[in-house]
């Protein structure tokens, strides 16, 4: 199959959307996508851009996308954290997926970054098995913790 990784651009962002809630079917959350289209296309390419973003093309149409953004580790430095790659469904397994995540680490590469990391669900064990095969470790004793909006706002009235 032939396919071409390449920047994203503004254009492509319905289509970058339109991953992001495939993946968030696949995670079983299909109500947890609150980000829109004008946020991507304003947050993504605006004056100080909080992403950075590749995206795969199949035939013309965007089929995979990886979403990545910097970060600062008190233990390390600069890191670069991959927020999501996400492989369309029709198109999983045929190697998109380790194409984006090698262009990824190319990028984190060139900043000279001293980590990546990004955070992969546990029953997802063909990503798992992927990441680890590349080298990567899978940290199964931390937890994840999100303080939603919601959650922000209660905090807050609390004080």
């Amino acid at each position: 199959m032939n396919f071409t990784i390449r920047k994203a651009v503004k254009s492509d962002m319905p289509s970058v959307l339109a991953l992001i809630k495939q993946l968030a079917v696949f995670e079983k959350e299909p109500d947890a996508v609150e980000v829109t289209l004008e946020d991507l296309q304003n947050d993504g390419f605006g004056n100080t851009p909080a992403f950075e973003c590749l995206v795969a093309e199949v035939d013309g149409k965007v089929e995979g996308t990886a979403i990545m953004f910097h970060r600062y580790s008190t233990w390390k430095g600069r890191i670069l954290h991959l927020e999501d790659l996400v492989i369309s469904e029709a198109m999983r397994g045929a190697g998109i997926g380790t194409a984006l995540l090698d262009e990824v680490v190319k990028f984190g590469h060139s900043l000279g970054v001293r980590r990546i990391n990004w955070e992969v669900i546990n029953w997802n064990t063909p990503a798992i098995n992927l990441y680890e095969k590349k080298g990567a470790h899978v940290l199964r004793d931390w937890n994840v913790v999100h303080l939603s909006e919601q959650g922000i706002k209660d905090y807050i009235a609390n004080l």
